[in-house]
């Protein structure tokens, strides 16, 4: 007979992402993550399947979060003016609590740049190519960009998300306020 587990898999999950966003993949071993689980590794391969799996569930858990700002995002009708509000909205969410962690998709792309985990891959294409295209269409409110130009403010705009998602490992409030206020300045 199958033993009843003696934890919520939501609950600990939760704690895994939190390591694995501050940590990374690499740098989190399956001591700290048994540690801050509380749950040993036959616990976590038994739910979880490995380390990988543990992450893309923590990777998938993050982004299940961050379904309300994004809904909230491409409900908006001001354009340029909705961009910039997810700018901060984005930098607000991942400033909570005593540690700056930035974005966690973000860092997963930083760290898996030259991987060939094709899982991992996956993920972000699918993130970025969905997120770019909420840009577009906030773009494309303007009536006076041409597509070349949306698309080029488009790409400016994902490589500064990307630059803000690492400032807000580091950088003070101020700075990121002055960054995004730049950013959005001759847009």
């Amino acid at each position: 007979m199958a033993r009843k587990k003696e934890y919520s898999e939501d609950e600990v999950l939760e704690e895994a992402m939190q390591l694995f966003w501050k940590y990374g993949y690499d740098s989190t071993s399956m001591k700290m993550l048994e540690e801050v689980m509380g749950i040993n590794k036959f616990s976590i391969y038994s739910s979880f399947g490995s380390k990988h799996g543990l992450f893309v569930q923590s990777l998938k858990r993050y982004k299940a979060n961050t379904n309300k700002l994004f809904d909230t995002f491409k409900k908006a009708t001001n354009g340029v003016e909705d961009i910039k509000q997810f700018f901060y909205d984005s930098v607000s969410a991942n400033l909570k609590g005593d540690s700056q962690k930035g974005c966690f998709v973000t860092n997963t792309y930083n760290e898996f740049s030259e991987s060939e985990d094709l899982v991992i891959k996956e993920q972000m294409i699918v993130f970025f190519d969905n997120f770019k295209q909420i840009i577009i269409e906030k773009l494309s409110t303007d009536p006076s960009k041409d597509e070349a130009t949306i698309i080029k403010q488009a790409n400016y705009l994902m490589l500064a998300k990307h630059g803000l998602a690492a400032a807000a490992r580091v950088n003070t409030t101020q700075e990121i306020k002055d960054y995004i206020e730049i950013t959005f300045k001759n847009l």
